[in-house]
C-alpha cells in the first residue's frame, strides 16, 4: 500500500484536498483532529501536558484548556517545543496504527494523512509520496483573515511560524495548485490520484 502525506501551509486548502481525495474512494485521515483526539482526558499526552505546564491548563471537567494553553506557548519558543515534542510523537504514532489498520483489511492501495507540520517535523521520510497543496502566500494571509475575522499582522505571525509555502513545495512529489478556481483544484486532485495509483501499481525499485 502506498502511504502518501499531503500537506501545505496553513489556509493553503489541505482540507478542501483531503475531501476531495476522500470523495473520490481513498482512505484518508487528519493530523489535526488526532492532536486533538491524543489530549483527551485519561490520555497520556494530557497528563504530560499538564505535568509541564501545570493543572491552570486544565479546565473544570479535566479536558485541556487550548485557550489557556496557546496564550502559554504562542510566544515562547521553548515552551512551544515542549508541547510539540508531547504532542507530535502522540499524533505519529496514532498515524502508523491507522496506516497498519488500512493496510491490514486490504482494500486500498493507497491511504491519505493529512500532516500540516509534516516537513517542520521532519517526517517526510515515513511516506512514500508527498503532496502538497499551495497558493500565494498573500492569498494564504487573505483566506486567514476572511476565514478568521483576524488582522493581516497577525494572519503574517502565523505564517511566519511554518515553512515558507515555497520550499514546501520545492520539496514535493505533487504539488497542488489551489489558487485558482474549486475546479480546478478538484481536475488536479484526480490527476495526482491517476498518478499515485500508477505508483502504487508499479512502485519504483530502491533495491539499486
Amino acid at each position: 500500500m502506498l502511504r502518501v502525506a499531503l500537506t501545505g501551509g496553513i489556509a493553503t486548502g489541505k482540507s478542501y484536498v483531503r475531501a476531495r481525495f476522500e470523495r473520490l474512494g481513498l482512505p484518508t485521515i487528519d493530523a489535526d483532529q488526532l492532536a486533538r483526539d491524543v489530549v483527551a482526558p485519561g490520555r497520556p499526552a494530557l497528563a504530560a501536558i499538564a505535568g509541564r505546564f501545570g493543572a491552570a491548563i486544565l479546565q473544570a471537567d479535566g479536558t485541556l484548556d487550548r485557550a489557556a494553553l496557546a496564550r502559554r506557548v504562542f510566544a515562547d519558543t521553548s515552551a512551544r517545543r515542549d508541547l510539540e515534542r508531547i504532542v507530535h510523537p502522540a499524533v505519529y504514532d496514532a498515524i502508523r496504527a491507522w496506516l497498519a489498520d488500512v493496510e491490514a483489511g486490504g482494500q486500498a492501495d493507497l491511504a491519505v494523512a493529512d500532516i500540516p507540520l509534516l516537513y517542520e517535523t521532519g517526517r517526510e521520510g515515513d511516506f512514500d509520496a508527498v503532496v502538497v497543496a499551495a497558493c500565494d502566500p498573500e492569498e494564504q494571509v487573505r483566506r486567514v483573515v476572511a476565514r478568521d475575522r483576524t488582522a493581516p499582522e497577525h494572519a503574517r505571525q502565523r505564517l511566519a511560524a511554518q515553512w515558507p509555502i515555497a520550499d514546501k513545495v520545492a520539496r514535493a512529489d505533487f504539488v497542488i495548485d489551489t489558487g485558482r478556481t474549486f475546479e480546478d483544484t478538484d481536475r488536479q486532485v484526480a490527476d495526482v490520484l491517476e498518478a499515485l495509483r500508477k505508483r502504487a501499481r508499479n512502485p519504483p525499485d530502491v533495491t539499486g
